[in-house]
């Protein structure tokens, strides 16, 4: 690992003197480029060279401790406690820098709701999950999207579908993909019994254009009326849009706009999103099984989380957190939770990974100046 490290370093400093250089200057692509590896690697090296300070400074008070004066040889020994405990941070700081990135971190993302088992009840949580994260989004000054939502007849969602625009939006909710138990006494329940729904919650990357090219002869267009709960229009004009990708049979459809165009490019960019999904998982079966096992049918015997109103407690099943502040949680009070599976995610990853192989050390090390 360190001599990546030193590989590492040498090409900051290179880079650096690149970023100063003229001729890179003047090519706006390639100064683009070196500015964008130079941030990826700042932190890198920033915590190396800390880490190489601390090493040296050990080895400093290691001589003092041969020192015949006693005080010193205890000065000595109390800075060597602290500056281990430092050595010991910065080295685990540096495998989690090292691990592979995932290069879909800093996307928007699209989040899909659908209400699963559980009628009326599992619309209203529906609703509720939403909420959640745009609350979330908001304390994170993200913005939200709706592309396309389907209301339920007592102010719940069978499904909603929005992008949520904001750097790092991916990375914290990418692991929130899954199916959402919820126990509680519906409204509509007159003996007091708790009922359990679900609701199933995907979360996906945005697709970009350049990512996937759609051939528009393998595209059918539809054009309807909106409607709202009940069925009834909303609209006098067909401006709602449905868009068939012939190839893998997906639909798409979107209704939220007045305007027929603006529709239709919401839609696409649904599209894009669920293409780049779905070719990811070919491309990687791996991935596609345990996206499978995450997602589920919608069923309440298949869960990631639960959320338990008598108790006032919510349960994410996969690293076994439970927290009593369930209404603080539905607020958007995500921070703990998105935490944790980040931490456990990673460790996973990083007893996985080999960090000798690092993708983002070994191409900077060999790319040639422009």
């Amino acid at each position: 690992m360190f001599n990546k490290l030193e590989g590492v370093e040498q090409r900051y400093e290179k880079i650096e003197k690149l970023l100063s250089d003229p001729e890179v200057v003047q090519n706006r692509d390639a100064y683009e480029k070196y500015a964008r590896e130079h941030a990826e690697l700042s932190e890198i090296v920033d915590t190396y060279r800390l880490y190489k300070k601390v090493i040296q400074q050990i080895s400093e008070n290691t001589e003092l401790l041969k020192d015949v004066d006693p005080e010193i040889k205890e000065l000595a020994r109390e800075e060597i406690d602290i500056l281990t405990e430092k050595e010991k941070k910065s080295k685990e700081k540096l495998k989690h820098l090292l691990t592979p990135k995932d290069p879909n971190d800093n996307k928007n993302v699209l989040i899909e709701i659908r209400a699963g088992t559980g009628g009326e009840e599992a619309g209203l949580f529906a609703g509720d999950l939403f909420r959640m994260y745009a609350k979330y989004a908001e304390t994170r000054n993200w913005k939200i999207e709706i592309m396309d939502h389907h209301e339920t007849g007592v102010g719940g969602l069978k499904e909603i579908v929005a992008m949520i625009h904001g750097k790092g939006a991916y990375s914290r909710l990418k692991y929130e993909s899954g199916t959402h138990r919820v126990q509680r006494v519906p409204t509509t329940e007159t003996q007091g019994r708790i009922h359990t729904s679900a609701v199933t919650v995907a979360v996906l990357p945005e697709a970009e254009e350049v990512e996937i090219h759609i051939d528009p002869g393998e595209l059918k267009f539809d054009v309807y009326r909106s409607t709202g709960p009940g069925g009834q229009s909303v609209n006098t004009t067909d401006s709602a849009v449905r868009i068939t990708h012939l190839p893998s049979g997906l639909v798409v459809t979107c209704q939220d706009e007045k305007s027929q165009h603006k529709n239709k490019a919401k839609a696409l960019k649904v599209l894009r999103a669920r293409l780049l999904d779905r070719m990811v998982q070919e491309q990687n079966q791996k991935r596609s099984e345990e996206r499978k096992s995450q997602i589920g049918s919608g069923d309440r015997s298949e869960r990631i989380r639960t959320y338990n109103f008598p108790q006032g407690r919510v349960t994410d099943h996969r690293v076994g957190l439970t927290l009593y502040k369930l209404e603080s949680i539905l607020q958007g009070d995500l921070d703990d939770i998105i935490d944790a599976l980040t931490t456990y995610y990673q460790s996973q990853q990083l007893q996985n990974a080999d960090i000798s192989t690092h993708k983002i050390t070994d191409q900077t090390i060999t790319m040639d100046h422009p």
